[in-house]
């Protein structure tokens, strides 16, 4: 009996960005039982016990799993011939549709292990940058496992899948602004002529930028108003946000002509189907340049049109009731609540949890976060009656009330893996 053990090295967090190394110890064992410790004479003069393994491989993929009609036309010759170079066929084993997959690394050939004997080997590889990150959603899931495939002599080949959990880096926009980068880091770097200089990769460029990017605060305040008038301002002091901060922003009811009771802030996941374009049969020249660049009666009646303008809206009002509402999928993350009739001015904390997958989009579908209001407002000012000189001040039996939604779209960017605890455990495998 052989026994197949897999251990991620990133023992505290079993988490990788893309273009990060993925590091894994491999051990394979031949197990005895307690029967054969008690011969060692026979085991040692007779090496019919021998455990041989004709070949062993190790491999990175990313599945997908959809409910959407896709081609697989495009992939089906690239993953022919990838199962033609292999003896491994993790096309027809895999749980779901084969989208990403390396280089199959060979562990050794025509290994023979004593019984109790123990052999390690060392597996490392880079997630792919182009990749699609980890997501599970409603019509469309994105994973990735370490498969680890072995052969005995004469018999079918056995499998051992390790889940990683990926987050995706957004690329570097410009990348003739990395040697300015390199630049002035070694002019900030304190100079000493002993320390040899050290090349900045292009993942560093991207935590750096990526750093810039969610730390910086850009104050933006927005008008929230309906067909009665001003409800209230909202001010959100950044556009983007990494994976376990905190959603702060303000609401100011200062000169509201609306008196708003309660709201509520949703934070909500939207996944939005992407079709496939239809393929151009002529190359455009002269004037088809830009008339490509706008939407055509044809696509407009499809509905293409309508899925690539997502528009927010602003209010619950009747005059957005006739606009299309953008196709796609909700989840709701989180949610704050507040009560504020006689309230001024309130802060809205809403958190995001680490397990979510930032926003991302691939050539199927787009995903996007957002903050939905609700707001709960009434004409009514100050109860209908002025604040009573003595005495107390009674709230009335009834309140007319209306309710109005606001959409406010948010940028959600990934973490540090490091900072994410989710340990990683050891898979076995046992081959008898």
């Amino acid at each position: 009996m052989i026994e197949i053990k897999a251990k991620l090295l990133r023992a505290d967090s079993a988490i990788y960005a893309t273009g990060e190394c993925v590091e894994c110890l491999i051990e394979f064992t031949h197990k005895v039982f307690a029967e054969e410790h008690s011969k060692p004479s026979e085991r040692n003069a007779n090496n019919a016990n021998l455990e041989n393994l004709a070949w062993a491989s190790v491999q990175l993929h990313c599945y997908r799993k959809t409910s959407f009609n896709t081609p697989s036309a495009d992939k089906s010759t690239e993953l022919a011939e990838l199962i033609g170079r292999t003896a491994l066929d993790a096309v027809t084993q895999a749980p779901g549709e084969l989208i990403v997959t390396t280089k199959p690394k060979i562990l050794f050939c025509d290994l023979k292990l004593q019984p109790g004997e123990t052999k390690m080997y060392f597996f490392n590889e880079m997630v792919p940058r182009d990749g699609p990150p980890t997501y599970r959603g409603h019509d469309i899931r994105y994973f990735y496992k370490i498969t680890i495939a072995t052969q005995r002599v004469k018999s079918k080949v056995q499998m051992l899948t390790v889940p990683i959990r990926v987050l995706p880096i957004p690329m570097i926009a410009r990348p003739d602004e990395l040697p300015v980068t390199v630049e002035t880091n070694e002019e900030l770097a304190p100079t000493n002529p002993f320390l040899e200089k050290r090349e900045i990769s292009e993942l560093e460029i991207s935590w750096h930028h990526l750093k810039n990017v969610t730390a910086r605060r850009a104050p933006k305040f927005y008008r929230i108003s309906n067909k009665r008038g001003f409800v209230a301002r909202f001010c959100l002091f950044k556009p983007a946000y990494k994976l376990g901060e905190d959603i702060v922003g303000s609401l100011d009811f200062a000169n509201c002509q609306v008196r708003c009771v309660q709201f509520s802030v949703k934070l909500q996941q939207q996944e939005l189907p992407i079709r496939p374009q239809p393929e151009q049969t002529q190359v455009p020249t002269g004037d088809d340049v830009s008339s490509l660049n706008s939407f055509d009666m044809a696509s407009i009646a499809s509905g293409i049109a309508v899925d690539n303008m997502h528009k927010s809206e602003t209010s619950g009002s009747a005059r957005n009731k006739d606009e299309p509402v953008p196709t796609g999928k909700l989840s709701t993350i989180s949610t704050s609540h507040q009560v504020c009739y006689a309230t001024l001015q309130t802060q809205v904390v809403v958190p995001i949890p680490l397990h979510v997958t930032p926003t991302f989009r691939t050539d199927l579908v787009d995903v996007k976060w957002r903050l939905h209001f609700e707001f709960v407002t009434s004409v009514m000012m100050d109860f209908g009656t002025p604040n009573p000189v003595s005495g107390e001040l009674k709230a009335p039996a009834e309140l007319p009330v209306e309710t109005m939604v606001w959409n406010l779209p948010v940028t959600i960017y990934t973490a540090n893996p490091l900072q994410i605890y989710a340990p990683s455990q050891t898979y076995n495998l046992l081959i008898k």
